[in-house]
């Protein structure tokens, strides 16, 4: 049993305030923004929400809401490699699996179907760059940690903006591949200020960042704006539309962890990347916001502290059941361009399968 008995009043900043403009919904999708947050359920945000004292949050920005199953091709309770795989490509997989069925077929993300039809694209999170979300966008291994083998395809991917950790894995024969292919590599967030345009790999650990609450300060927010400047000024100039995936990666650590103020500081620093997004399609027609999650971490339930509701307030507990995964639904926030389009209950797969329908990649 765990109590959270304060707000986290170090993320109360005006940056990525909830604003009351709201996109257009009709017209052409041309970009699209996939925020995952990894191990975030229904609870997670309600825990969000309740810290906050219902003052608005991001989350209530959605323009429409729709909820999604996340069992893997082998097991009732996914792990992250089959939901970034199903996420990412519309196909089921087992645990453990990257970017491939079950027999070892390979299956291709819709972020590399949009690099093969040259449509810049974009990787923002808090882990590792081959931790296993990240990797099912672009990479194809039978076992998600096979970091040398996950790290070649990420050379290999052709992905162009790419923000997290992971510097270690990288030999200096991969990292001069990379130069030799036109990207800019920074290990500092504040080098970004210098970047506007162009392939760039930012390397801001060896593993993975810090967490919220141990020094990573506002990278995620920041780096998904920056991000999205630089995908943007690409993407007028070739014409194309873009696909960005952000990931809040440690929410999931928190709820292995049953660390109920962990995971305040990561779904609040999440929440301010996806009002970030959410900003920049107000100010961009055509661009999509799709806020999900992989899974739920942690079996989170919220009950109350008393079982007399004639009280005016009974306070309520933070509960984890599992140190691991649950099998619940997940849900699914969209807003801006297209975002009336995704309804009702949908597989992990279907929801993959209709943003790449959105966007002619199917």
């Amino acid at each position: 049993m765990r109590r959270l008995l304060f707000l986290l009043c170090a993320f109360a900043l005006p940056f990525g305030a909830v604003h009351a403009r709201t996109a257009p919904s009709g017209g052409e999708v041309k970009n699209l923004i996939y925020m995952i947050g990894d191990g975030m359920g229904l609870a997670q945000v309600s825990l969000l929400m309740i810290e906050r004292g219902y003052e608005p949050v991001a989350f209530d920005r959605a323009q429409n809401v729709a909820l999604v199953s996340t069992y893997s091709a082998n097991n009732r309770v996914t792990d992250s490699a089959a939901a970034g795989t199903a996420l990412a490509t519309g196909r089921k997989t087992d645990n453990g699996m990257l970017g491939q069925t079950p027999d070892g077929a390979p299956v291709e993300s819709m972020i590399a179907r949009a690099v093969r039809e040259g449509r810049p694209t974009g990787e923002v999170v808090t882990s590792t760059l081959q931790h296993a979300t990240p990797a099912a966008f672009y990479a194809h291994a039978a076992d998600r940690d096979d970091d040398r083998t996950i790290t070649e395809w990420l050379v290999r991917s052709g992905v162009d903006v790419l923000f997290g950790g992971g510097g270690g894995s990288f030999s200096d024969e991969q990292l001069a591949v990379l130069r030799d292919k036109g990207y800019r590599i920074v290990r500092d967030p504040d080098q970004l200020d210098a970047v506007s345009s162009g392939k760039v790999l930012g390397l801001f650990a060896d593993g993975h960042l810090a967490s919220a609450r141990k020094g990573r300060g506002d990278y995620l927010p920041r780096a998904t704006q920056k991000a999205l400047e630089i995908l943007d000024a690409d993407a007028r100039e070739t014409g194309r539309g873009f696909l960005l995936m952000v990931e809040g990666s440690q929410i999931d650590w928190a709820g292995h962890d049953n660390d109920a103020e962990l995971l305040l500081a990561e779904m609040t620093d999440f929440d301010r990347a996806v009002s970030a997004a959410m900003d920049f399609a107000d100010e961009h027609p055509g661009t999509l916001v799709v806020v999900t999650a992989d899974h739920e971490t942690g079996g989170l339930s919220i009950p109350s502290n008393e079982e007399d509701f004639h009280l005016s307030d009974s306070g309520v507990q933070y509960d984890f059941s599992t140190g691991g995964h649950s099998g619940t639904l997940v849900p699914v926030y969209l807003y801006g361009t297209g975002a009336e389009r995704i309804n009702g209950i949908l597989d992990n797969t279907e929801l993959a399968q209709r943003l790449m329908q959105l966007l002619g990649l199917e």
